[in-house]
């Protein structure tokens, strides 16, 4: 059977990804910081009785240097999923940068030392590739691929985007440092859709629960985002990890779309829900923004509220011939989720 190793198992993304790769009978090692928390684990643990793979927890700490080694014992690949995606956050380097930079350094050392891994995945993100919606403006086309790479964002500006841009330029170039293994690297937009763990804190929870409570129901930014569903991430991990005609860079972006359709989609199937209805004029974004989120700085308002965001996701439907989901589909199930586990 093939052993795989998953870090950061008990996140969003790792939990569909564990899922789906249960389905096909892998051996999954996923690392967690407290195997023994059985309350984190019991739907992973509960969905591995039901399916052909076998699901071990093991602890390991992207902070601690050779945490990773045993874990990766036996495994032929590494997905590496495990990285902080947080918007609004105390201590930008230990919150960060980190844990996301000293992390993608733990595991890809721990590579080294292996003896098994042949290839390694990498969970990046879209903000690895833009820093902010106006850089499009520049761009033959108006489109984002994967030959661009974030040069705006920085410790001060949209460090969340920074924190992603350090990691992946740090995997490519230990990569590039050894002929042992392969490196393959997803680049996932905003991604939302139903959770394997519904009552995991994620960012992407945050932000539906935002809709439907009502503290967004005066009105939303008009703000442009990629959105593609937490299923498709999953199958996209596993096209680039066992086809190994795949190489680079792979954005994952089902559809270019604005919050205030994501609300518009969600409020045909729940209409009762208090979502916004209509979108705010910047100014007033741009003067009471920092007042609400520390994320949303003036900066930030003034360099992408109002800028649509598009990318060119032909590589990944012709080279993982990926079909995405609906994007309706997607928000009304996530939503209908959050409904189900009294969230909203």
């Amino acid at each position: 059977m093939i052993q795989v190793l998953v870090t950061g198992g008990t996140g969003y993304v790792a939990g569909e990804l564990i899922k789906q790769l249960l389905e096909k009978g892998v051996v999954v090692n996923a690392t967690v910081r407290n195997p023994d928390n059985k309350e984190k684990t019991k739907h992973l643990r509960a969905i591995a009785n039901e399916l052909n793979g076998q699901l071990k927890f093991l602890k390991a700490d992207l902070l601690r240097d050779g945490d990773f080694d045993s874990a990766m014992q036996g495994c032929s690949h590494v997905f590496h999923t495990a990285s902080p995606f947080k918007l609004d956050v105390k201590d930008v380097q230990k919150d960060l940068i980190d844990p996301a930079l000293k992390g993608t350094q733990n595991v890809l050392e721990a590579v080294n030392r292996s003896d098994s891994v042949k290839r390694v995945v990498l969970t990046s993100s879209t903000a690895a590739i833009f820093g902010d919606n106006i850089d499009a403006q520049n761009i033959p086309g108006g489109a984002f691929d994967e030959s661009h790479w974030n040069t705006s964002s920085s410790l001060e500006h949209s460090p969340y985007s920074f924190s992603k841009t350090l990691a992946e330029k740090e995997a490519w170039k230990i990569n590039k440092q050894q002929d042992k293994w392969s490196l393959v690297v997803i680049n996932p937009s905003l991604v939302l859709g139903p959770a394997v763990n519904p009552l995991a804190g994620s960012e992407s929870l945050k932000i539906m629960k935002q809709l439907g409570d009502g503290s967004l129901k005066s009105g939303i930014p008009h703000l442009g985002m990629g959105v593609v569903d937490v299923r498709d991430v999953a199958q996209a991990h596993i096209e680039v990890a066992f086809n190994e005609k795949t190489q680079g860079r792979h954005i994952i972006c089902g559809h270019n779309s604005f919050f205030l359709e994501i609300a518009q989609l969600i409020s045909k199937k729940y209409p009762k829900y208090p979502l916004p209805k209509k979108e705010l004029p910047k100014f007033l974004v741009w003067l009471f923004g920092p007042l609400i989120n520390k994320a949303m700085t003036r900066k930030y308002v003034s360099r992408n509220i109002g800028y649509p965001w598009k990318a060119n996701n032909s590589k990944s439907k012709e080279e993982l011939k990926m079909s995405y989901r609906d994007l309706e589909s997607t928000v009304q199930e996530h939503f209908g989720q959050l409904i189900e586990n009294k969230l909203v």
